[in-house]
């Protein structure tokens, strides 16, 4: 009798585990898919012919002005070629599939196209040499630290999933740039802008950190964990939120912090946290990385219930990119923790976006509850949905 009782539940729970593994693998299959046929649609709308630049929107007229830039003169011509904020969003998709897939396809994809028009932004007329926010062939434009950041984190990721070192080579020549947008004014921290040296904002400073822990982890040199955890403790000082943990988006040389909130800021510095527990096992790093995981849950969705009756937290109306900032944070607890709420959140909001926010064209609108249509498709908000489900590609792959 006894024997049977355990037979039946060990039959029981291999059902479960194996129905589990299922969904799971139903998951992983599904998200690819839904990336890769995202990166077929950004290139069939946004691609240039005889080139490897892109458009910045889709449909495309020379009316559009980037408002993100630090000069009005810039952001009023008009301009044929995405600048390199959207531009490198690419880059981060691309090596998101990279690393899910391990093909090689997606490494000639770096190869061949994504570096190449990569290259088309890159200054070496100024010093130190870096990216610049538009093409080299235009008249100078200014050089944002943080967008070198983000293509630096690039880099390094290539480095780590293919060990050549070219990748890596970039990415010590863009942390020289940061380097050289730092000073003593107010107690450290990186400026926003090279050529306008009025702020120092969570978006250089906060992936500036997770940047430095990631140099660290390729090189093993500890003066890069140093500096990351300069950066981490600066930031945490300057620009963090007492009441919830989440960051403030900068601070002027007066003093004055700007309070606006977004996703990219904490999420940022969720996975520099969760970077210094991994590095040192110091239990208070783990604890914060919890904190502000659960802060930005509460902060940056709402409960919602879908046309199909499901009731989930949905992400509200932002940027679709600095979400998939915030995510690389929330991956990188889940790998300390295996706490999927978070992780099942992304998920939901993903799904629900293929049925409801995706168009015929292939494309998303930035609201994921399918109410409100963009007229214009922005180039980032692409590279951002296909980043997001190639990045839980990885996580339904890890544990299958």
């Amino acid at each position: 009798m006894k024997q049977s009782y355990f037979f039946t539940t060990a039959c029981i729970c291999l059902f479960a585990f194996a129905g589990c593994t299922n969904s799971m693998n139903k998951e992983k299959s599904e998200n690819l898919s839904r990336a890769e046929l995202t990166l077929d649609s950004l290139y069939a709308h946004y691609s240039i012919p005889e080139t490897n630049l892109l458009r910045e929107n889709h449909p495309f007229d020379d009316s559009y002005r980037a408002t993100y830039l630090a000069t009005e003169e810039q952001s009023d011509a008009p301009n044929p070629y995405a600048y390199l904020w959207p531009y490198s969003g690419t880059f981060s998709a691309v090596n998101a599939l990279f690393e899910a897939t391990n093909d090689s396809k997606y490494r000639k994809i770096l190869d061949s196209k994504v570096l190449p028009g990569l290259e088309e932004y890159f200054d070496t007329r100024r010093e130190p040499h870096a990216y610049a926010s538009y093409i080299r062939s235009a008249p100078l434009s200014d050089r944002f630290y943080d967008d070198n950041v983000w293509i630096g984190i690039d880099f390094t990721d290539t480095y780590m999933l293919t060990k050549d070192v070219r990748y890596l080579d970039k990415a010590l020549l863009i942390w020289k740039f940061i380097l050289s947008g730092t000073d003593d004014k107010l107690g450290g921290g990186i400026y926003w802008c090279e050529q306008k040296k009025g702020s120092k904002n969570t978006c250089s400073n906060a992936p500036g950190s997770v940047y430095a822990f990631k140099l660290f982890e390729a090189t093993k040199d500890s003066l890069y964990f140093h500096q990351g955890k300069a950066l981490y403790e600066w930031t945490k000082q300057n620009l963090q939120d007492p009441n919830d943990c989440l960051y403030f988006d900068n601070i002027n040389l007066n003093g004055h912090v700007d309070k606006a909130k977004f996703a990219y800021n904490s999420g940022q510095m969720l996975q520099a946290a969760a970077l210094l527990f991994k590095f040192t096992g110091e239990q208070e790093y783990l604890t914060e990385a919890q904190h502000i995981a659960q802060s930005c849950h509460n902060y940056f969705f709402s409960d919602f219930s879908g046309k199909n009756g499901e009731a989930f937290k949905l992400l509200n109306r932002r940027d679709v990119w600095f979400t998939a900032v915030m995510l690389r944070g929330f991956i990188e607890l889940y790998h300390l923790d295996n706490n999927r709420l978070y992780i099942n959140t992304f998920q939901q909001n993903l799904a629900y976006a293929w049925d409801h926010a995706r168009e015929d064209t292939g494309l998303f609108n930035a609201n994921f509850s399918g109410e409100k249509k963009d007229k214009k498709k922005w180039l980032l908000t692409q590279a951002a949905m296909i980043e997001m489900y190639a990045r839980l590609a990885t996580i339904t792959q890890s544990k299958d």
